[in-house]
């Protein structure tokens, strides 16, 4: 019988230790704070920081908000991350992309301190996390791993498939598969026999940003399915639906576990980013992390 992988329950377990981490810290007169920067006033971008807002209040962030106008230069722009990076008082840095247009959001992202690269996008952090050093890990990779490790404690020797290749999930995510001892595919769209190297795979992490493309038929009996597409398309009664980039239903029949959309990766990334706030704000002070953040 096909397990669902409850993101949403994992994701709590996680955010719980996260507050625990935090109230440890407390004993200790730190305080971690996230600087939050959303430039303009995209519906999606305010819902997604109003969340992580929210979510930091829960487990005890302090959360620094700065909403400059969209019409903001990217010299301003990148003046205030310097700010940021100099003020003791924040321990991690997001900037919510996207951008408007004439920004440079690669030169953003670089502008940041990678320490307080939250969100791990910093190509130092890049750069540590394949050559197997201590980095910053991006919030979505590291929620995927957690959630395979929730159903597969012990991946050594697995054959693991990652289909897409940005640098924000796909690249990333491989690269933490490979520290697991994980042996390592990375395929996308346009990979020739896509459905036999799925087929092959034991692990298939799915994030090529495309609408129920990987077919049930294509997952091998047994396999471990986490899906971290979001893909809005309109459902048989005209209303919009949320769908991964896995074929759920059919995939669930096959699959030896798998996670839904929504209710995935989805909920797991505030939680991984929050764990990494915490996180930044013990390696800036030169200590190890609380134990209840800490993962493998």
């Amino acid at each position: 019988m096909t397990r669902l992988i409850d993101g949403k329950a994992i994701a709590a377990d996680l955010r719980a230790r996260v507050a625990e981490a935090v109230a440890e810290l407390a004993d200790r007169d730190i305080s971690p704070g996230l600087a939050t920067v959303l430039v303009g006033d995209d519906p999606a971008s305010r819902v997604y920081v109003r969340n992580k807002i929210r979510m930091c209040a829960e487990v005890g962030i302090r959360s620094i908000e700065h909403a400059p106008d969209a019409d903001i230069s990217e010299g301003e722009l990148l003046d205030l991350v310097d700010r940021l990076n100099a003020d003791p008082d924040v321990d991690g840095i997001l900037v919510q992309l996207p951008l408007p247009a004439g920004v440079d959001s690669a030169r953003v992202t670089e502008a940041i301190d990678p320490v307080k690269d939250v969100d791990g996008f910093h190509t130092t952090n890049a750069g540590r996390l394949s050559a197997g050093l201590d980095a910053m890990v991006p919030c979505t990779p590291a929620g995927c791993m957690i959630l395979l490790r929730s159903v597969c404690p012990d991946p050594t020797g697995k054959r693991a498939i990652v289909v897409g290749r940005s640098n924000i999930v796909g690249k990333p995510v491989a690269q933490l598969l490979l520290a697991a001892h994980c042996t390592v595919t990375i395929a996308h769209s346009r990979t020739v026999d896509l459905d036999e190297r799925c087929r092959e795979a034991d692990i298939v992490i799915a994030a090529v940003g495309r609408a129920e493309m990987i077919k049930g038929g294509w997952i091998g009996p047994g396999a471990t399915v986490i899906d971290v597409g979001i893909n809005r398309i309109e459902g048989a009664d005209g209303k919009g639906r949320l769908v991964g980039d896995v074929e759920f239903e059919t995939a669930k029949e096959v699959a030896g576990a798998i996670t839904p959309v929504p209710g995935g990766v989805g909920p797991m990334t505030i939680a991984c980013l929050l764990r990494n706030t915490a996180i930044a704000a013990c390696r800036r002070r030169g200590m190890d992390p609380p134990e209840a953040v800490r993962l493998s």
